[in-house]
């Protein structure tokens, strides 16, 4: 007979996925499910700005909301249902759909008049550029006697 050591964390990891499961697919009006939709985003920190692309498959720029308030940046939006209503047939909806926000802290001293947008081909583009004080400085070294 082996010997098997009790770990508690391996008893919990089932009730979390239930737990986890009751908030990211709660239930619609008509008995079914849904779930929540949170678009998918990259930020990158270039040389002097910081880029955030989100995908935003079926949106137009005016389902879309950017703000930047007290160093926040926030952007939401919704993405709509789209069922048709026929007498008779079976229908499977697993597209997500409804309102998303997300929000980003920016670092001190970003100028917020000087952050742009541009949404192309399903993709939104946010550039908000580097503050002064967070830009790299490139410093040069001197050799020797150089250095006076």
């Amino acid at each position: 007979m082996a010997i098997i050591r009790w770990d508690p964390s391996r008893e919990l990891t089932p009730l979390q996925s239930v737990f986890n499961s009751f908030f990211d697919t709660p239930t619609g009006a008509n008995g079914g499910t849904y779930r929540r939709w949170t678009p998918a985003m990259d930020v990158v920190a270039t040389e002097d700005a910081y880029v955030l692309r989100a995908d935003l498959p079926g949106l137009s720029d005016e389902d879309v909301s950017i703000e930047v308030e007290d160093g926040v940046l926030k952007v939401s939006g919704e993405r709509k249902v789209s069922n048709e209503e026929k007498g008779e047939g079976y229908y499977r909806v697993e597209r997500s759909f409804g309102r998303f926000s997300r929000t980003l802290r920016l670092p001190e001293g970003v100028d917020a008049d000087a952050v742009t947008a541009t949404f192309d081909k399903g993709v939104l583009e946010v550039r908000v550029p580097k503050p002064e004080e967070v830009k790299p400085k490139k410093v040069e070294i001197t050799i020797g006697s150089d250095a006076s």
